[in-house]
């Protein structure tokens, strides 16, 4: 079982239907051959017929079946405080974003710098699966959401889900979930998408553990979005992808009725679900834990009011580590309006224009343009920078950190080592301590990530000094970038 809960505290759990636990483990019944989410609504097991797993992989490798009432594809990932190695969450990382979709597991380890050996090795020590059996886990995943949310053909949701041979793909489903494909369009009939979407075909749902506060989401994103990339209308958070090739606009709102968000994605990104919904969760938190941020500020004299003002606030994070750090320096001693408008220019002048057809996000006028690779920005002068508005030492700066993401000296991802990152980006000209920090808590996805220098913060704590807030944060680790939210969020 996981290293921090026993079998009888999962049971525990389990007959509470403890919504806290949802994700963290899962529980395989003999006597029907399935596998649950903690909360699932059926009638709850006897203890001596339960086995409980970290992940869906497990429970599959072990001969149970997804159950059709729960749907553990759906249930929220661990917290970025569940730790693994380095090396097997980088792996385990691409692996969720679809990479061993048409390429081998000896390209993944050389991509990580170790043999497949070692990777295979790690992996089964670490997560209890190989990273084949991982990637084909994931790979039934999306197929059963699409099978069960889309009104797909059955080879639009093979390819979708990263299969190359619909044999294989017919052949594995009716493995797994002991059905044909055709079969679960019979048990589970689409849903229609929204109105205002009718043209997305596909609607893919991101479950959460509430609380959840989405208006405050949308406002922090919808204050910094990217000109021509982001827009957030009403309760809709819009944007652009280029991901693999493929180009088009999602739409993310939430659901009324579930604690989920539904993502509408046109057929143009199709091939690329896994990487949208991997790259989603992260910008939105989703895999956040809310009660165990909220006990750990419950007695703190500076928190502890604002948790009880917005429990469900989350540490907004990034679609694109590269985008989001280059927003961070183009924020660098200047207001959010002023980053915002340096931003839509650097977009206008170097990304690519979102092609016109039938992306039913062209609706959205705002929406004009993909955010620029860092080889584009690598490439480019100073002076082509500079003209954007802004100082040729930031410019100096946007290019070197350009350059080091496109060398691949500074990888942006999941699982690599925090503070050696930090300190690489402190190491560049025209960083510092607070720009560092800022993109460890929204790119990094690192939630012990403080901003002791922040104005905000210092003034949110009653005017302490760098020293006095860095002091003070010692007590809310390691949830600290929580904290800087909760302080940022009471100035407002």
């Amino acid at each position: 079982m996981t290293a921090t809960l026993s079998p009888d505290a999962c049971y525990r759990a389990l007959t509470a239907r403890d919504v806290r636990f949802d994700g963290v483990f899962y529980v395989g019944v003999s006597t029907t051959g399935v596998y649950c989410r903690p909360v699932c609504s059926a009638r709850t097991p006897k203890r001596d017929r339960c086995a409980f797993f970290h992940r869906p992989a497990e429970a599959e490798r072990a001969g149970y079946r997804a159950c059709l009432v729960c749907r553990p594809e759906l249930a929220p990932g661990r917290a970025p405080i569940d730790a693994i190695p380095g090396l097997v969450a980088r792996a385990v990382g691409r692996i969720e974003e679809g990479y061993l979709t048409g390429r081998s597991v000896d390209d993944l380890a050389g991509a990580l710098g170790v043999t497949s050996r070692h990777l295979r090795r790690a992996m089964e020590a670490e997560v209890g699966v190989s990273p084949v059996a991982l990637a084909q886990s994931q790979r039934l995943a999306m197929a059963k959401r699409l099978l069960q949310d889309s009104t797909l053909s059955m080879t639009d949701v093979a390819f979708a889900s990263g299969f190359r041979s619909l044999r294989r793909f017919n052949a594995l489903v009716r493995e797994r979930f002991g059905r044909a494909p055709s079969a679960w369009r019979r048990l589970t009939p689409a849903a229609a998408p929204r109105a205002w979407s009718a043209a997305a075909p596909i609607v893919l749902r991101l479950d959460y553990r509430p609380p959840f506060d989405w208006s405050g989401v949308l406002a922090f994103l919808g204050a910094r979005a990217v000109p021509g990339v982001e827009q957030v209308l009403e309760d809709v958070y819009w944007r652009t992808v280029s991901v693999d090739g493929r180009t088009g606009s999602i739409a993310v709102t939430q659901d009324a009725t579930r604690h989920a968000l539904l993502v509408h994605v046109p057929l143009t990104l199709v091939g690329s679900l896994m990487t949208i919904a991997a790259r989603l969760r992260r910008l939105f938190d989703l895999d956040a834990a809310p009660h165990l941020v909220t006990d750990a500020f419950a007695r703190d004299p500076h928190l502890r009011g604002l948790v009880r003002l917005a429990p469900g606030l989350r540490v907004p994070g990034a679609f694109d580590p590269y985008e989001m750090t280059v927003r961070a320096i183009l924020g660098q001693q200047v207001t959010v309006r002023a980053a915002t408008t340096i931003a839509g220019r650097l977009v206008r002048r170097f990304g690519q224009p979102l092609p016109a057809g039938e992306d039913y996000a062209q609706a959205i006028d705002a929406l004009t343009h993909v955010f620029p690779p860092a080889d584009v920005i690598a490439a480019a002068t100073e002076g082509d920078v500079a003209t954007l508005g802004m100082p040729g030492a930031r410019a100096r700066s946007l290019i070197a950190l350009s350059r080091a993401v496109a060398a691949g000296d500074l990888p942006l991802e999941r699982g690599i080592d925090v503070l050696d990152t930090i300190r690489r980006i402190d190491d560049l000209p025209g960083f510092g301590p607070w720009t560092a920090q800022y993109i460890a808590m929204r790119a990094l996805r690192w939630p012990d990530a403080f901003l002791a220098g922040d104005l905000g913060v210092r003034k949110a704590l009653g005017g302490v000094t760098e020293r006095q807030a860095e002091e003070l944060s010692e007590a809310w680790r390691p949830w600290r970038a929580y904290a800087v939210l909760h302080l940022w969020n009471s100035l407002s």
